[in-house]
């Protein structure tokens, strides 16, 4: 009985083995990019009426791919597969894709385009850069909090100072909000809508360009700062897991050696 488990455990860590190596990885990415291809094909009109059957084959050939490293990697990993959450991803991932497309269910047809966010789960580095944002999340909501309080002011302001020659701007508390937003992005800012207030309000200028500097300049490079500092930490945190995985294998072997010359 022991034998059995000790041949059971090795082929799942075998397998697990087998599916961390490069080759295997880079193939998952390879079928992930030529998926995201066939899917785009499938938009077209044109292609669908030329080749439309090789299309909804060669996606189905991807599908069945995806399922069966899905599967391997169960077999491999057993109830510790679901303590990844890039895993449970994957899983969700590949489940969508295999819900019927038909009747009241066609809508989940266009959500088998989130296969091409497996490669997220795939490719290291951009793992690094959504656990970079997720780690962010707490210290962009104190941002987002004093942006939005910073928006209302200004909301206030403008809609009492420029309501009553701009009313399609700063007619009300949501178009005002809306006007600076625009505003924040810097997108027709002057010629669209700065200038011509200047022209009716030569004073304007206070209101405005301290707006923009606080918004544009300080706010959203505040958290570009906090986002790049959270990948970093993520970086570092994957490092140190990756020493500490290295070194419990280092020790593990040289148990093994010991017992061996015992």
């Amino acid at each position: 009985m022991s034998d059995t488990i000790s041949q059971d455990a090795g082929f799942r860590a075998g397998l697990a083995a087998w599916l961390e190596r490069p080759v295997v990885r880079n193939t998952i990415i390879g079928v992930i990019l030529f998926n995201a291809v066939i899917l785009g094909l499938e938009t077209s009109p044109t292609v669908m009426a030329a080749a439309g059957p090789l299309i909804l084959a060669l996606d189905q050939a991807c599908l069945a791919i995806f399922v069966v490293e899905l599967v391997l990697k169960l077999v491999a990993l057993g109830p510790r597969f679901f303590r990844s959450g890039w895993n449970i991803f994957d899983f969700i991932i590949v489940g969508i894709a295999l819900v019927p497309g038909a009747q009241g269910l066609s809508v989940l047809r266009a959500l088998r385009i989130l296969r091409v966010l497996r490669i997220i789960s795939t490719v290291p580095s951009l793992r690094r850069v959504v656990e970079g944002l997720l780690t962010a999340l707490p210290g962009m909501g104190s941002v987002f909090l004093l942006m939005s309080i910073i928006f209302y002011i200004g909301a206030v302001m403008a809609t009492k100072l420029f309501a009553g020659s701009f009313p399609e701007w700063f007619g009300s508390i949501g178009a005002s909000l809306y006007t600076l937003f625009q505003i924040m992005t810097l997108e027709s800012w002057s010629m669209g809508i700065v200038r011509p207030v200047l022209e009716v309000y030569p004073y304007a200028w206070a209101f405005f360009v301290p707006f923009i500097m606080v918004t544009t300049f300080a706010v959203v490079n505040l958290i570009v700062g906090l986002v790049v500092n959270s990948m970093q930490d993520a970086h570092a945190e994957e490092s140190n897991a990756a020493t500490d995985a290295y070194r419990d294998e280092v020790l593990e072997r040289l148990r093994q050696i010991e017992e061996r010359l015992k």
